[in-house]
């Protein structure tokens, strides 16, 4: 039987607006892009000229630090634009379909009779390998150094997140597989949740697995981490997610890269609330429709840790959902935080709407309602943060650039994602993904 780990602290949000359980394949796309800034750590350095043509798996940028590590178109087409922002960085590589898709033949792979060098340099050369990211720093890893362990979870409890169960249906091989090259690697842990054990589960000596039980954010990779095998100074780890080993796993049985993924399309404002299959880098006005424009957010990503995107813009390297709310820019509402509501969501149970139950959805829009105090509340953070870390402490150690401080408090083992509840609950409107992020460059910085 898997061990159960259960996560009792978290927060569990409950939005209006949910996918039903139909999966399309969505059209193919006017436009795709690869976006830099989905890669953190990364240096990018363009290898093709616009007006170029490209085969789906030929690198579009490499890290200029790294040179191995590739990053490659998902589709075939001519590189349409290459634009460039402040100081010339590299903002997006704009790549337009043409009507005959072809791919790049890396060859079929047999990975039981391969060595993990050979398995690390196929992921590096069709693209892959810049899916990986490296704890401490949640950066894309160097590939000179082995990481300890890698780290997989077959779930995620963010809201309106696919179900990986579901995806996974007709998959099953490129999943033993996908799993099976990681294990070439490194040890490999796999978490999964308690309603997927039977599913998922593997049982054999290569997969240490682990299913939990708990709010979110039991589905993050950090948390799993932390409960499984913690990350200690000197320690690298590597993770990827889910949908990532499909992509591993369909490379060696086909030779060929494909990117395509499911994504949830979600929230009050969508038009079709559903689940598409869309090859990763498409316009996002492809497959996702909104019933008011001026009046929506479009979110690349879930409501806590996505980025507000326009519609024209394209579906992050990393994501797995879009999602729309509503906008309101109005900021005043009649009576303030003392109007007894039952409609409205509060952590603290300002609004009698918490006497409604856990299953009431709520109607929440991209306001923040408030302003940023220069003052974290005690024991806020502590109260949805399952980790065995002081978030306050950490957060307060980043701040005043204390690098002692913020290793001996377990920055090594953290991601800004981590840390999205926090900032949901946070009554003083701290950023705190943002000073995470920051911290851990800041620390990168000084040790590399």
């Amino acid at each position: 039987m898997t061990n159960v780990i259960k996560i009792r602290k978290g927060l569990d949000i409950s939005l209006t607006g949910g996918p039903s359980n139909d999966i399309a394949s969505a059209e193919m796309a006017v436009l795709y892009s690869l976006v830099p800034d989905d890669f953190h750590g990364v240096t990018p350095k363009v290898v093709v000229k616009e007006g170029e043509h490209v085969d789906a798996g030929i690198s579009l940028f490499i890290d200029k630090n790294n040179p191995s590590v590739k990053f490659v178109s998902p589709v075939s087409g001519t590189v349409t634009k290459v634009e460039r922002g402040a100081r010339r960085k590299v903002m997006n590589i704009m790549v337009k379909p043409d009507g005959n898709q072809t791919t790049r033949d890396f060859g079929k792979q047999n990975v039981s009779a391969m060595k993990g060098a050979s398995v690390l340099d196929l992921l590096q050369e069709s693209g892959l390998f810049a899916f990986f990211r490296q704890r401490p720093y949640d950066v894309v890893p160097s590939p000179g150094v082995a990481p300890r362990s890698i780290h997989v979870s077959a779930f995620d409890s963010a809201p309106f997140a696919p179900k990986f169960e579901e995806i996974l249906q007709g998959q099953e091989q490129e999943w033993k597989i996908g799993l099976e090259a990681l294990a070439k690697i490194a040890k490999v842990y796999l978490g999964i949740s308690v309603k997927q054990d039977g599913v998922i589960a593997l049982h054999n000596d290569e997969v240490t697995e682990a299913a939990f039980d708990g709010p979110h954010p039991a589905g993050l990779v950090g948390v799993q981490i932390n409960k499984m095998a913690p990350v200690n100074k000197g320690e690298i780890v590597w993770t990827i997610g889910a949908e990532e080993v499909l992509f591993i796993g369909r490379l060696f049985m086909t030779g060929k890269i494909d990117f395509t993924r499911t994504i949830t399309v979600a929230g009050e404002n969508a038009a079709k609330a559903q689940s598409y299959k869309v090859l990763l880098g498409a316009q996002i006005s492809s497959f996702v429709q909104v019933t008011d424009l001026e009046k929506s957010r479009v979110i690349n990503g879930n409501v806590l840790t996505g980025l507000k995107v326009q519609i024209d813009g394209f579906l992050g390297a990393h994501s797995t959902q879009i999602t729309v709310i509503p906008e309101v820019n109005c900021p005043d509402e009649a009576f303030g935080w003392i109007m007894p509501r039952t409609k409205q969501f509060s952590v603290s149970h300002s609004y009698f709407s918490w006497l409604c139950g856990k299953k009431k959805e709520y109607s929440f829009d991209a306001r923040i309602k408030g302003g940023e105090r220069h003052l974290i509340m005690s024991g806020e953070y502590e109260t949805v943060f399952p980790m065995d870390i002081f978030p306050e402490h950490l957060v307060k150690a980043i701040i005043a650039g204390n690098i002692d401080d913020m290793e001996a408090l377990g920055i090594y083992e953290v991601a800004p994602e981590d840390f999205a509840l926090c900032e949901f609950v946070c009554s003083s409107k701290v950023q705190v993904q943002r000073i995470v992020r920051e911290g851990l460059d800041l620390l990168r910085e000084e040790m590399c």
